[in-house]
């Protein structure tokens, strides 16, 4: 049964800014601003948010001292919920991945005997394991305010692939010429985002429309652009690394605008969910290497402070021809 939510949150003073609102038809002059940082609690952890939900919540993982990986929810008014560890896991990996408005949270799990993933439900305290059929290998990614999800799997072809849910209905789809397709979220428009591996092992951004795919997001400098989420314009966000090694937060507004965020200090910045608001939850790595969870929030700015890069504009994509690609190696999802 599909798991559905209707339940309607009030959105905390934080998270009340009507951001989007006042900036719709002008995207120009637009920049990422920093709100806070975060961390889960304990001594030495390394926190890896993923997804913020139009009500602030936000869900992620963190990485302990033992290497041990759990997810978790940072709920609007700031408090964490007891780490998230799915009952069928016996390697040590239980990663959040989405939340929506309702509560329900996705994500995946290891199992250690076959070294594959799966993928999982969380509402309350209440896990639903779910993997795509027929498929050895299954992550769910993303999730709107419906239930419909997305992610990607392996299914008989061996070609990894993205895939999403709407109304129960499962739809797997590969990027042409790629390796590995990977679906990381899903609006109300059903509109996806994600990225795909190249036939050169470098990652690249694209969105799907109304069943075409559009590709690739990739800004100048780019030598490998991740598109984790979306939000219900379609305002993408993600990260690019460039050839000196530094990795920068990126924002997405179609056709082509692109604005990139750096945490002051930091050489590797990643943005990976943004709500209806533009409120953005992410992180930065600091010289240890230890992840730090970040808020930034999309805010207009003058020319001088305008964060705006040049990029390549995502084309529609033709159909896959000829024999679908191989890979001998899965495509791990990316945080």
């Amino acid at each position: 049964m599909k798991i559905k939510n209707s339940i309607v949150c009030c959105l905390i003073a934080l998270f009340a800014l009507p951001v989007l609102g006042a900036f719709a038809g002008a995207p120009a002059g637009l920049s990422v601003r920093l709100v806070s940082t975060f961390d889960y609690p304990g001594s030495g952890n390394s926190t890896l948010p993923q997804k913020i939900s139009d009500s602030g919540d936000i869900v992620g993982s963190y990485i302990d001292l033992s290497l041990v990986e759990r997810g978790f929810i940072r709920f609007r008014n700031g408090s964490f919920s007891a780490p998230l560890v799915d009952p069928n896991d016996t390697g040590g990996m239980t990663e959040g991945r989405g939340i929506n408005t309702g509560g329900l949270v996705c994500g995946d799990y290891l199992d250690a005997a076959s070294g594959n993933l799966h993928g999982y439900f969380l509402m309350g305290s209440r896990f639903f394991n779910r993997d795509v059929p027929g498929s050895t290998w299954t992550v769910i990614l993303g999730l709107n305010n419906v239930g419909d999800f997305c992610g990607s799997d392996i299914p008989g072809s061996g070609v990894q692939s993205a895939f999403f849910s709407l109304d129960e209905v499962i739809t797997e789809f590969t990027v042409p010429r790629a390796t590995a397709s990977l679906a990381y979220q899903i609006n109300s428009s059903d509109q996806v985002c994600g990225y795909f591996i190249d036939g050169s092992s470098v990652p690249h951004g694209y969105f799907l429309d109304d069943g075409e795919i559009f590709g690739p997001i990739d800004p100048a400098g780019s030598t490998g652009t991740i598109i984790f989420g979306n939000n219900d314009s379609n305002w993408m966000v993600g990260r690019y690394s460039d050839s000196g090694g530094l990795t920068h937060g990126l924002l997405f507004i179609p056709p082509n605008k692109y604005i990139t965020y750096d945490y002051p200090g930091s050489t590797f910045t990643s943005l990976n969910g943004i709500n209806e608001d533009g409120y953005i939850v992410g992180r930065y790595q600091d010289t240890s290497g230890i992840g730090h969870g970040i808020i930034a929030r999309v805010v207009r700015s003058d020319s001088a402070a305008d964060q705006s890069t040049p990029g390549v504009t995502p084309q529609r994509q033709s159909s896959q021809a000829g024999p679908l690609p191989s890979r001998s190696q899965v495509e791990e999802p990316a945080f």
